[in-house]
Parts: structure tokens; sequence; C-alpha cells
């Protein structure tokens, strides 16, 4: 108001407006308020153009950000050390790397702005060993610096690695802020390793960072991830303001469980406490009818997402509403859904119902809605995967060749799967037939034990997992290689009797691993917890937690 009165205002007063929008996060009232600066004559100086490329770079404006970066080239501006950074910034941020690292080079002495800006842009865009070198030649090194490093491991799926950059910058004495832990306490919910999990909140309780409410709801998502909902509940009622992100949080742990009721009750009691529901919520409640079998309720949350909350389904909803009905076996319906929604279906509709047809093994809409999804994304390695085990499930081999062949010849590469297991703060990683574990021969020699045990109580390898058309006994040999078997045989020679034992996989389990890990915790007297792509498995005394329902 007070700005807007002024008869003069000079380069001082623009300066100081700009700067209080930038400070306050109204990044496009900035520049908005820039154009309106430059309409008026007002030449600005290198302090304001620093300002208004941050802006830029906050929003990824790229087009407003490269005006700028061109009025500064036109008007023959000398650029110091820090409108250099600005620029880097704003290129990085707004993922435009090349221009970035033409810059950074241009740079004769790298500074600890413009060096961050780097590891930011290139961590967000997954190019990590680009990231990390660039982070290892800084000789000084803030928490911002360590904190993009640590994130950009983390979303890289590589949590194993924030950690130990984070142990690293917690030895070096750098003290870490809420945005760090948030990158931690995700890499561990991502490992899944209980222990860690554990070192990560007695460190977020002694340093104060508990009675953060975004710390204390990812811890909540931290612990349903590392398969200890007791520890998860305990968090969520010991804390006494929540918000829509808490109760979700609560209700997504339920859901990927496998326990669909007590997912419904949470959402009653968050109804109840008032709490309006946002379209994650749904997304969370429909996953865990979807995974329960609960039907009728499915239908009734779609429904009442729409009439009572008025708000529109996006296709994460119609997704996960086909693969209720996918899953049920009501394929028909579940197409039917698809074609009556009122914008076309991406991948991930089409996708929950191919997903459903391998389940059900209907060939003739599989290949259907292979057809459709093909259209839309060539290169989706899931569907021809999907496809290949729908026609291997039904023994066409000649038809999974040619799937197959097209995979290659189109260079669409299957995801690799792999399984990992923490014993004793360390987290031993496998995949299919791996010998690259310094105690292999301990390893196999268990699994042949673990083989013949469960055998005694019927066990017999379901070669009709095997997608590649073998011998029945190379059949029998490849399905007893896949990397969860591995990591629990590991888990059964070096933890105690009694205990439970948690492997992660990366991929979906397999019906045969699924039976073997049923029997395993039967014949050996284990717990055995097992997080696959979406979804937890208890197994124990022989019964999965899944009700074979996955």
């Amino acid at each position: 108001m007070v700005f807007d009165r002024m008869h003069h205002r000079d380069l001082v007063a623009w300066g100081v407006m700009l700067d209080g929008y930038c400070q306050s996060g109204c990044y496009n009232e900035a520049l908005q308020l820039f154009d309106e600066m430059k309409s008026s004559g007002v030449i600005p100086d290198r302090v304001i153009l620093a300002t208004i490329l941050s802006a830029c770079a906050r929003t990824r404006n790229l087009t407003s950000g490269g005006a700028v970066h061109s009025y500064i080239v036109e008007s023959n501006l000398s650029i110091d050390a820090h409108l250099q950074s600005a620029l880097i910034s704003m290129y990085s941020n707004c993922g435009s790397m090349d221009t970035a690292q033409r810059l950074y080079d241009d740079t004769s002495a790298k500074n600890l702005v413009a060096s961050t800006a780097m590891v930011f842009g290139y961590a967000k865009l997954g190019k990590i060993a680009v990231a990390r070198s660039i982070f290892d030649q800084m000789t000084d090194k803030d928490l911002v610096c360590w904190s993009a490093m640590i994130s950009g491991y983390a979303e890289s799926d590589q949590p194993n690695e924030a950690l130990k950059l984070f142990n690293e910058m917690h030895l070096l004495g750098v003290k870490p802020d809420q945005i760090t832990m948030l990158s931690v306490i995700s890499a561990c919910a991502n490992m899944g390793a209980r222990d860690q999990a554990k070192w990560v909140h007695i460190f977020v309780d002694k340093n104060g960072f508990h009675q953060i409410l975004s710390i204390r709801n990812a811890l909540i998502d931290m612990y349903s991830k590392c398969g200890s909902l007791v520890d998860a509940r305990t968090i969520f009622d010991e804390t006494a303001f929540k918000d829509v992100i808490t109760w979700t949080s609560m209700i997504t742990g339920f859901a990927m469980h496998g326990n669909g009721r007590s997912a419904l009750a949470v959402f009653d009691h968050m109804i109840s406490e008032g709490v309006k529901p946002n379209g994650v919520t749904f997304i969370s409640l429909l996953y865990a009818c979807s995974h329960a079998g609960l039907v009728d309720e499915g239908r009734r949350i779609f429904e009442s997402m729409i009439q009572d909350y008025r708000l529109e389904p996006k296709h994460e909803h119609y997704g996960c509403m086909v693969d209720l009905l996918g899953r049920a076996r009501l394929l028909q319906e579940a197409l039917e859904f698809i074609e009556s929604m009122p914008f076309a279906p991406n991948v991930v509709v089409w996708g929950s119902l191919l997903g459903a047809c391998r389940i059900h093994g209907d060939v003739k809409l599989g290949e259907l809605v292979a057809r459709r999804l093909l259209e839309l994304d060539p290169n989706h390695d899931g569907a021809y995967v999907l496809l290949s085990n729908i026609y291997a499930k039904a023994s066409r081999w000649e038809d999974v060749r040619e799937v197959r062949n097209l995979m290659k010849n189109k260079g669409v590469i299957k995801e690799a799967g792999f399984s990992w297991i923490e014993l004793n703060g360390h987290v031993h990683e496998f995949m299919m037939g791996d010998k690259c574990h310094p105690r292999s021969s301990e390893i196999y020699g268990k699994l042949d034990e673990v083989v013949k045990e469960l055998e005694l109580v019927g066990y017999s390898p379901d070669t009709a997992t095997v997608l590649v058309d073998l011998q029945e006994e190379e059949k029998r040999e490849a399905i007893l290689l896949h990397s969860e078997k591995l990591a629990l045989s590991l888990g059964l020679i070096d933890s105690k009797k009694g205990s439970s034992i948690h492997i992660a996989k990366n991929l979906r389990v397999c019906d045969d691993c699924h039976t073997f890990m049923k029997l395993a915790s039967k014949v050996f007297e284990r717990e055995i917890v097992l997080r696959d792509r979406t979804w937890f498995h208890h197994y124990k005394d022989g019964v999965c937690s899944c009700g074979d329902f996955w």
C-alpha cells in the first residue's frame, strides 16, 4: 500500500518491494512487479536482477529467466560472481543443465552457491554420479549443499548412499535441519531397514525435531514402510495435532499392510474429528479396499469422494478402482468403468487392468489392454512384461518369444529384480542367481537345506511362473534362485531363532516365492515380513496376511 501511494519510486524502492515479495515466497507477484518496473522506465541493477532470477528459479520459470539473461547480455551488463551464481541457480532449478554447465565452466572461482546449484540440478535429473563429482570437488560445504546431495540420493532410489552421506556429515559436525531430516527419513523408508529407522528416530528425538509435524508424519510413513505398524501407530497416537497428512499417512500404512478394515476405521475417526480428506486420502482408501478385496466399500468411497466431498477423481483414483474390480475378477466391469471415464485413460489405468488380466489369466482381454497401453507408451516395459507373463501362464511360448523379440528390437529393457535384507545394521543385496556375496557358498548350502525341508511338507517349485521356455529341471533351478530366497537363506543363517526376518524386494513377489515364504514361516517357526513393490506380506505359521490376494 505504501509503495503504491509513492509518487516517485526510485531503484531502492523497487528493490525493497521486489525483495519483500521474494522473502515472503510471493514469487509470481515479484515477476509481475518486475514487468511493471521495466514498463515504468526504471533500469534494474545487478542486485534486482539476481533477485528476479531467484524468483524464476523458485517457480521454475525458464521463459522469464531466459528473458532476464537475454536482457543482461543485450545491456552489456558486466556479470559479477553474485549474478553468475543467480543465473546458474536459475538454469539448474529449471532443469536446463547444459546452459548451467556452460556458465559454471566459465566461472573461474567456483563459489559455494553456484556449486550447490549444480549439485542440486544434476541430482534432480537423476544424474547422481555427476552431482557427486561436483560435490566431492567442493572444499567448503554448507548444510544446503549436504542436504542437496543427500536428497538426490534419496530421490534416486539410492537410500543406502543417502544414509552413508548423512553419517559422514554428522561425523564432521554439520548439524542437520528439518529439510535434511525429511530426506534422511525418506531414505530409511525406501530402504525398509528397521534398525536404521530406529536409529534415525532416536536421532530425531535427541536433536529436538520430534515436535515438528512434518517430521512426525514422515516417521509414520517410514515405520509403515519398514514393516512396523506398531511403531507407526504409536507416533500417530502420540501426535496431539494431526493434519490431513498425518491421518492419510496412517491410512496408507494400514493399506500397504493389507489391513483394509483398520484403514477405513482411521478414516471414520478422521471425519469425526472434523478433518477434511483430500485426493491423496482417497487414493490410499481405494488402495486399501483393493488389496483387501472390499469391493462394495471401494465403490461407496469413490461415490462419496465425488458427491460428499466434491473432489474430482483423477487418473490415480480411476486406476485404483480398476485395480479393485480387476483383483475381484470383475474384469468386464473394470473395462466398462474405464470406458465411462470422463477423460482418456492413461498408462496407470490400463496398467491396472493389464495386471488383473495377468492374475486371472485372461489372454484375450490382456492382448486388447496391452495394445491400448502400448499405443500410449510404445516403450512401456511393464506392458511387454505383463503380456509376456500372460502368454507364459497359458504356455503360449511362441507368443512369449515374439513379445521378447519385440522388446529387444525396440531396445526396451525389463527392470532387474533384486532383494535386500538388513542384519545387524548392515544391508545385504541380492539379484537372481547372485554369487557376489562373500558368503555365497554358505547361503546356497542353506538354500538347499531349506528346499529339502520344505519338500518334506509338500513344497514343489511352481515352474509355471518361469517366463522362458526351458526344460523342467532348468525351470526348477531358475525358480529356486530368486533373490528373495537367497535373502531368506542368509536371514535364517544370521538371525536368532524365533526372531522375525524382514526382506524387501523392488518387484512384485512371484507365486512360487509367495508359497515358499509361507511354508518356510511354518517349518522354521519364523515370522517373515516381505515388502515387494507395493505390498507387505506377513508370513506366519504358513499363512500370509494378504490371504493370497495380492
